[in-house]
């Protein structure tokens, strides 16, 4: 495989560089991840290195604060080695439970610090050190503090700094002349911990929830936008039905005017046939009353067709679009329903055009009658530069109200960019209308 001469071929180097910077930002992600309990507090990460990384940091402070615990009780505290061993193990090995469980970690660390600093209280060697908490105590009580703070609720995370000065204070009441303020140290220092990992876990909750209600929102304005189409069209419709339901109404009345001779059986029949047709636009008007607001006096003008469809290309012609249209003026008779839903798709496609691609060389729109279907297509080129959309804010209606439109009479539908940078929308609309639902 050969590479382009102009593209600097990647070393090894940039390869661990890339890789690392990859990691750092996966961790950093990670670490305000909430985990779900039970779990390690960035189980949620995609890198394996990053997940198995509390694990890793965690027991390598146990395995280096164990042997150094052991020996400072023993040799410089002078307490028993059997007792140092156990202090030692019982101060650090549930370290590694904190991972997962911390606050039963807390406990068990918790109750063994305390017995510690009892234990040291009687040792030769405690006078000028350190006590009641030794310098592994603090490193120990630190870390744990990290983990309680990524994990428990705030009311959990003061309790426990409340315990960790009150069990300080005590010490400070038993012995003052053994206590060198380390208790101070160390109430300071877990507070500070808490505050700085419970910021980080709130902060990483909010993007969580943030990430969630845009996701909502995103589907409520989808879902809001495919009502609003479909209460448009079902405006449209009515309209359409409804003039053909009122020349039934006008005919059916005015037959026996017309026709001469009519016997009584016809007359009652166009009768029947008239009173059906008013029921029929009263129940229409009712349910119609439920989609139209108030102030929708625009939607009830008459609705355009096919024969303005040239005014529409003169309009967008005028915007600054290269526009053309090619309709044969022998195309037939095509229903007024279908002839909307076909000025709605090109109305919707060359607004789209002048939004997204004002500077196209050449926008070609072409309807067609082709047996019984109404084809239309609508081809625009690429921009011939790079310019800013003329709105920053999608409406979301395009696409979504060709669609409805198209499966309203039963049609299909292809619509998307073309290789070299245009678009392109082909609509198929049945003249015979199957519906939604129809095979």
């Amino acid at each position: 495989m050969e590479t382009s001469p102009n593209k600097p071929r990647d070393t090894p180097r940039d390869s661990l560089r890339d890789g690392l910077r990859d990691g750092l930002r996966e961790l950093g992600a990670a670490l305000v991840t909430p985990a779900a309990s039970g779990d390690a507090p960035l189980s949620g990460a995609g890198k394996a290195w990053v997940r198995y990384l509390p694990y890793v940091v965690v027991l390598g402070f146990v395995a280096s604060l164990l042997p150094v615990t052991i020996t400072v009780l023993a040799g410089d505290y002078r307490l028993g080695g059997a007792l140092a061993g156990a202090l030692a193990t019982a101060q650090t090995a549930p370290l590694l439970l904190a991972v997962t469980r911390p606050l039963p970690a807390w406990w068990i660390v918790g109750v063994a610090d305390v017995l510690g600093g009892l234990a040291l209280l009687g040792a030769d060697g405690t006078p000028g050190r350190s006590w009641p908490w030794t310098p592994m105590v603090v490193v120990g009580y630190l870390l744990l503090m990290v983990l309680l703070g990524l994990r428990e609720s705030r009311r959990t995370l003061l309790a426990v700094w409340l315990a960790t000065g009150l069990a300080g204070f005590l010490f400070e009441l038993v012995s003052q002349d053994r206590s060198d303020g380390v208790h101070v140290l160390l109430f300071v220092l877990s507070g500070l911990v808490l505050v700085v990992t419970y910021a980080l876990r709130a902060r990483g909750e909010a993007q969580r929830r943030l990430v969630v209600q845009e996701t909502i929102s995103e589907a409520e304005r989808s879902q809001r936008t495919l009502l609003e189409e479909r209460a448009r069209i079902a405006r449209e419709l009515h309209d359409v039905v409804a003039h053909h339901m009122s020349v039934i109404t006008v005919q059916a009345d005015s037959a026996p005017y017309r026709i001469q001779g009519l016997p009584a059986e016809a007359q009652e029949e166009f009768a029947t046939i008239a009173g059906s047709a008013r029921e029929s636009l009263a129940e229409m008007r009712r349910l119609l009353a439920v989609l139209r607001s108030e102030d929708a006096r625009g939607e009830l003008a008459p609705q355009p067709g096919l024969d303005r469809l040239q005014q529409l290309v003169e309009a967008t012609v005028r915007a600054g679009v290269n526009a053309e249209l090619t309709y044969p003026p022998d195309a037939g008779e095509v229903p007024q329903a279908v002839q909307l839903s076909a000025y709605r798709i090109v109305q919707e496609a060359l607004a789209n055009v002048v939004r997204h691609a004002p500077s196209s060389p050449r926008t070609e729109v072409s309807v067609r009658v082709d047996g019984g279907d109404l084809h239309v297509l609508v081809v625009n080129g690429p921009p011939a530069e790079r310019t800013a959309p003329l709105e920053h804010r999608e409406t979301g209606h395009g696409l979504v109200g060709m669609r409805e439109r198209v499966r309203l009479t039963g049609g299909s539908l292809d619509a998307g960019p073309l290789p070299d940078g245009g678009f392109r929308v082909a609509a198929r609309l049945p003249l015979r209308t199957k519906g939604p639902d129809s095979p």
